[in-house]
């Protein structure tokens, strides 16, 4: 079984002045299916290479939840999921070590390696189309609907230079990416949330099939 770390969402509790880090249950089964066993990372790691090293992480999820903290008007913000995420991205650049982004994480992809965020209408809480570019080389096909979660996203020509389009929604905005030279996706749709597709399961296993750290 490879070792995936998926990174939490923050849920504020005032009353108990707590900042608690929460993970969808979804995830471990989903995981598990596709050879991986799910490691959550905590939010407030300081060594992230030694974590990797140490925990031998064939791979990280950034999962969806908490807008990012530059976002105007974002909802829920956590500056230090922020934080956490940017230096994960450098250390798996650094080591080689797959990642896949997921709605939240596909922005921090965009935002990482510089691209633009800009507000999109009609993607919370429904279903669209997904057309898949010519030429994509990851395992994406053209799907009748996906689900969709994020008041924010990007077109193509605010992409940044690193990142590539893999797939669009009908009105243009980008669905999923893949980074030009690293083994780094990302998708705007949640896959570990039903119903499920297959298709998400043989990117999860193409992409998750590299070696350790």
């Amino acid at each position: 079984m490879l070792r995936i770390g998926v990174t939490q969402r923050v849920e504020v509790v005032p009353d108990r002045d707590e900042r608690r880090d929460c993970l969808d249950q979804a995830w471990t089964p989903l995981l598990a299916e596709n050879g991986c066993w799910p490691i959550p990372i905590p939010n407030r790691v300081e060594t992230v290479s030694a974590m990797l090293t140490d925990l031998a992480l064939d791979g990280i999820v950034l999962t969806g939840g908490n807008d990012l903290a530059h976002l105007p008007g974002g909802q829920t913000a956590a500056p230090e999921r922020d934080a956490l995420e940017a230096r994960l991205l450098e250390a798996c650049s650094g080591a080689g070590v797959p990642v896949l982004g997921v709605c939240r994480g596909l922005q921090m992809l965009v935002h990482y390696h510089g691209g633009e965020l800009v507000p999109v209408a009609n993607h919370v809480a429904t279903r669209h189309r997904l057309v898949v570019c010519p030429g994509a080389d990851i395992p994406l096909t053209d799907r009748e609907a996906v689900n969709s979660f994020h008041a924010f996203g990007c077109y193509e020509d605010n992409l940044g230079p690193e990142l590539r389009v893999i797939a669009t929604a009908a009105d243009g905005t980008v669905e999923a990416v893949a980074h030009r030279t690293l083994p780094q996706w990302g998708v705007m749709w949640h896959p570990e949330r039903d119903p499920r597709d297959r298709g998400d399961a043989a990117l999860l296993r193409a992409l998750f099939s590299g070696s350790r750290v």
